[in-house]
């Protein structure tokens, strides 16, 4: 075969095309021969003018043997046709800058920008430094954000029980606006700053209009952090719908008392990973008797414990109820404790099994399947979601595979779709 040929092949040209010789008698170098049609302008290549695509063919000889034509016979009848400069439609997964799902990124701290309108922000609260035993959640916000690059539209058969509307709902194209407001600036030095920042990085996103009349105020999901931030969420929300009934997906119960869990040292170690419910009951941010623990099963630390845990208003689904009730029954227990309160739901991803989540702070054994969780969650359709969080992701001790990532960006998919069913 001949050699120009099959470098006009490889060059997606005919032979007899001008551009082709010209390069090769220019002497542009070897890059330049084998690729030159493609380093080509797009305005010098053949357009197709209803589509605005272009085209690039080649055709090859009738001399070349039958093997050779077979190989590249495809590719004479199927031309490349590149896109326009419009890149809108092109695979999006690993391109752009990196927000929830590809949601739109909006500066929603920033007071120059006062004019934006949103209905569900998605922000982050890059915060570890008042945990227990393993930190590194600080970095749980970015790693969520990549594990949610397959997330961003269409429709999931499993959403919700048989029958529910959820089963026909694309939450990005609901009709409400979600934004990615980035991460809240949270100082590694100070908790009593680091908190203080993240309540009023909360706080301007609440203060926010909204698109939909609807609508009073945004709703918020925050991408942990430690379970701390929760707190500050708490605080923020409570301001615009008064005490609210919070869900608390984990594996521990957090309302420990302060003199139990981190208050031996000094006062401002009191609010912590394992406190923050205690303090939000303290402060009224949280109904009296209307909130709800699921998936418990680490051990209590002294005896009273579990009383003190009561008196914060708190119920328990423990992990191994799951063996016990039916889907069902462990839905409608929740959804009769909320009754029918602004909702906060929150999930420390410790809640899963160590098996499906071991990117986390706080491990413990015997926790539930991804898809125990995510059936529990979708079943809490028709409750009046104000807020939502999932947090102790801590990707330096989670897989290759990134799985923690991945299942706790699909745990914020299902508040998405919470929020936006009607």
């Amino acid at each position: 075969m001949k050699v120009v040929s099959v470098l006009a092949a490889v060059m997606g040209v005919t032979t007899a095309q001008p551009a082709f010789w010209s390069s090769i008698a220019s002497g542009g170098g070897l890059l330049n021969e084998l690729y030159g049609s493609l380093l080509e302008s797009h305005d010098s290549s053949s357009h197709d003018k209803a589509s605005g695509l272009a085209t690039q063919r080649f055709t090859l000889d009738a001399e070349e043997d039958e093997e050779f034509r077979a190989r590249c016979g495809y590719y004479e009848h199927n031309p490349v046709t590149y896109p326009d400069d419009d890149l809108s439609s092109d695979l999006q997964l690993f391109a752009g800058i990196v927000s929830f799902a590809h949601v739109p990124i909006e500066r929603c701290f920033d007071a120059a920008h006062g004019g934006a309108q949103y209905d569900i922000a998605v922000v982050g609260a890059p915060f570890d430094t008042a945990v227990s035993y393993r930190p590194g959640a600080r970095f749980g916000p970015n790693s969520i954000r990549q594990g949610s690059r397959r997330l961003g539209g269409g429709f999931l058969p499993v959403r919700g029980f048989p029958g529910s509307k959820m089963r026909h709902l694309d939450p990005y194209n609901a009709g409400y606006k979600i934004v990615d407001c980035g991460d809240v600036p949270m100082t590694p030095f100070d908790n009593r700053i680091a908190l203080n920042q993240l309540y009023r990085g909360q706080r301007a996103i609440y203060n926010r209009t909204t698109v939909k009349e609807d609508l009073k105020v945004p709703k918020v999901i925050t991408l942990g952090g430690d379970h701390t931030v929760t707190l500050m969420a708490l605080r923020a929300a409570h301001e615009h719908h008064g005490p609210v009934a919070v869900i608390h997906f984990d594996s521990h119960i957090d309302t420990w008392d302060p003199k139990v869990l981190g208050g031996g040292i000094t006062k401002t170690q009191s609010i912590n990973h394992g406190t923050f419910l205690h303090f939000a009951h303290e402060r009224g941010y949280i109904a009296q008797d209307k909130s709800i623990h699921v998936g418990i099963r680490a051990p209590f630390i002294v005896e009273s414990d579990e009383k003190h845990d009561h008196d914060c208003g708190f119920e328990k689904i423990v992990a191994r109820d799951f063996d016990i009730l039916n889907f069902r029954e462990i839905v409608d227990t929740v959804k009769t404790r909320v009754g029918d309160l602004p909702v906060y739901i929150t999930v420390d991803i410790d809640v899963l099994d160590i098996a499906v989540a071991p990117g986390t702070g706080t491990p413990e054994p015997g926790g539930l399947t991804a898809r125990e969780l995510l059936t529990v969650l979708d079943g809490l359709e028709g409750l009046n979601v104000i807020g939502a969080d999932v947090v102790e992701v801590s990707p330096a001790f989670d897989s290759n595979g990134e799985i923690t990532s991945i299942v706790a960006a699909q745990v914020v998919d299902s508040f998405l779709g919470l929020m936006t069913v009607h």
